[in-house]
């Protein structure tokens, strides 16, 4: 394992590198950072695979200052530091956002898309009654005065990794401990603001060449399956995994599952580097 930092403008970025072969980056959501992906760098490093994971500023080891930022710029000044040409890029929720965005803009820098639990820019559908009322609670935790981390990071774990309605021990407290803590906000850490591609990256679906696997659960909110649903459909090379034991940090409650999947998704493409 190699541990460096990557100095970017405004901002140093704690990057993780481990094993050897083709290189797949690793994109944490936005509730976590590089550490919910620990599970998960054995079983693709033991594969014949090198995997490359960072910290986004203002989280875990990194930091920002009160700066305008690229997440797609900071991403590629990972690559540059690590001599990568091209990667698979992994992303859970925000991080697959980020990994459609740089495919997009960055084409030739990415093999393939694999989003987990991911989002995709400018996609939205027609919101339940059940996302309205979390909408809702999640706005007024934001809006208290003082606002509340502890509150916000419980509120996230019962969102995002239990999963809606789920119970609280649906998955092992190992787990919900620990989004806990990597979510526990930090205000003075989060100073930067980060850019939008524009046009959003689902009014250039038609630009997203490279193969893309979506990976979401069933408990998880339903715009996300359908947001892997929607890039089955109408990405040129899409196609879609949904499970229905899983819900949105997939890669932490059955990371050998999602290892597998993964595998299986790139082993047919020529090697890279």
């Amino acid at each position: 394992m190699t541990r460096r930092f990557v100095d970017v403008p405004g901002g140093r970025l704690l990057v993780v590198d481990e094993g050897s072969g083709p290189p797949i980056v690793l994109l944490h959501a936005g509730i976590a950072d590089i550490r919910s992906w620990d599970a998960m760098v054995p079983p693709l490093n033991a594969a014949g695979y090198r995997t490359v994971r960072y910290d986004q500023r203002g989280v875990g080891g990194s930091t920002t200052d009160p700066v305008e930022f690229s997440r797609i710029d900071d991403l590629l000044a990972v690559l540059d530091a690590t001599g990568i040409q091209r990667a698979v890029l992994v992303g859970n929720s925000l991080g697959g956002m980020l990994a459609f965005d740089t495919a997009i803009v960055a084409p030739e820098r990415v093999v393939a898309v694999v989003g987990v639990g991911a989002g995709l820019g400018g996609f939205q559908v027609a919101p339940t009654p059940e996302i309205q009322a979390l909408d809702e609670e999640e706005s007024r935790l934001e809006a208290a005065d003082p606002r509340d981390p502890a509150a916000l990071a419980a509120f996230d774990v019962r969102v995002w990794v239990d999963g809606p309605g789920q119970p609280p021990d649906r998955v092992p407290a190992a787990i919900r401990d620990l989004v806990y803590e990597m979510d526990l906000e930090d205000p003075e850490r989060h100073q930067g603001t980060a850019q939008r591609i524009d046009p959003p990256a689902d009014d250039r679906l038609a630009e997203l060449r490279c193969p893309v696997l979506a990976v979401a659960g069933e408990l998880d909110l339903p715009d996300v399956v359908q947001t892997a649903r929607h890039l089955e459909a109408d990405a040129p090379d899409g196609r879609a995994l949904v499970w229905p034991d899983v819900a949105h940090m997939i890669g932490m409650e059955q990371p050998e599952r999602l290892a597998a999947a993964i595998v299986e998704f790139v082993a047919p493409l020529e090697p890279w580097s």
